[in-house]
């Protein structure tokens, strides 16, 4: 039996059991990746990576996208000629419960200290 083709377009994700807490906090420990995750919390849904206005170059922004879905942080599928990335939020609760809305909580408090929007 041979499996379906995959589409050039399916983006690698880790699968849940293959995420792992230092991929994570890796990911997580860059500023602009946890500007991402934190947008995307705040959404609550898929938004397109044109969607984010990074003060960075368009390939540092998506270095920063590869590494959180190659972490298993975010999932990143295309919907006609748009990237949509959602976080990967039951998948890292059930494996690590808290630990987002932790790191959430503690970057919002962060950027209020430091009088930065983060966003």
């Amino acid at each position: 039996m041979t499996s379906p083709a995959v589409s050039s377009r399916d983006l690698p994700h880790p699968a849940r059991e293959e995420i792992r807490l230092e991929g994570v906090l890796h990911a997580l420990s860059d500023p602009m990746r946890l500007r991402i995750v934190r947008e995307l919390a705040t959404v609550g849904q898929e938004l397109s990576c044109s969607h984010f206005d990074l003060p960075v170059t368009k390939s540092t922004t998506t270095h920063h996208f590869r590494v959180l879905r190659e972490s298993g942080v975010i999932r990143q599928i295309y919907r006609g000629t748009a990237k949509m990335n959602g976080l990967r939020t039951d998948d890292l609760d059930g494996l690590f419960p808290g630990l987002l809305d932790a790191l959430l909580d503690a970057a919002g408090r962060q950027a209020a200290r430091l009088g930065e929007s983060g966003l």
